[in-house]
């Protein structure tokens, strides 16, 4: 009788088991991971043709793509701003009238 149980747990365990979800194979990092972030390094110089024009969105573009920034804020008189560095980031300084005085990364 102790031999019949021991068989009818051992034979439940085996069918459960076969119930059992099969183990997935480890995937490489590469295929399921997202492509890096591009990395952008801003360099004002190449905005610096934006100092005395006016605002506007066209100018922002070529600004920021000219000074291979990710980013481009302009910042008003009066306007409170953040104060962290980003190093992809592109300043355009505006004044009243709306033109730009002076470009900066940050």
């Amino acid at each position: 009788m102790k031999t019949q149980s021991l068989l009818s747990a051992v034979a439940g365990a085996i069918l459960l088991s076969a119930c059992a979800a099969p183990a997935s194979a480890p995937t490489p990092a590469s295929a399921s991971a997202a492509p890096p972030e591009p990395v952008f390094q801003c360099n004002a110089d190449g905005a610096r043709f934006a100092v005395g024009q006016p605002l506007s969105p066209q100018l922002e573009a070529a600004a920021r793509v000219r000074a291979g920034a990710g980013t481009v804020r302009a910042l008003k008189p009066g306007e409170a701003v953040t104060m962290e560095l980003n190093g992809g980031r592109l300043n355009l300084d505006v004044d009243a009238r709306g033109r730009v005085t002076d470009v900066r990364c940050g």
